[in-house]
């Protein structure tokens, strides 16, 4: 059985409200739980549900990837491009497309 803390578990809980196609950001989300975009990215991390808990759906403010997998570089961050691609993510000049910002 996974262990994780009450704090993992709310942001899961909110992040599989994130639909296919769409991403969020670790500011939006640390906002609505009132903490630190670095302690989500911090969850985010150390996710033991992936991908039914989709953290690959987060992304940095600006749109940029962000990291995935405790990378910022590399494999890790190419797969991510791929999943959110391969679910419909469009990004432009190397960032996702404002379009498929989705505000929790």
């Amino acid at each position: 059985m996974t262990q994780t803390t009450p704090f993992q578990k709310r942001v899961y809980k909110l992040l599989k409200t994130v639909p296919r196609g769409k991403v969020t950001t670790y500011g939006v989300l640390a906002k609505k739980l009132k903490t630190s975009p670095r302690a989500i990215g911090q969850a985010m991390r150390t996710n033991p549900f992936a991908p039914k808990v989709p953290c690959h759906r987060v992304v940095s403010a600006d749109g940029s990837i962000g990291g995935f997998k405790g990378k910022i570089k590399g494999k890790a961050i190419s797969e991510k491009i791929a999943l959110l691609r391969k679910e419909g993510v469009v990004f432009k000049l190397g960032k996702v497309d404002n379009s498929c910002i989705h505000k929790v």
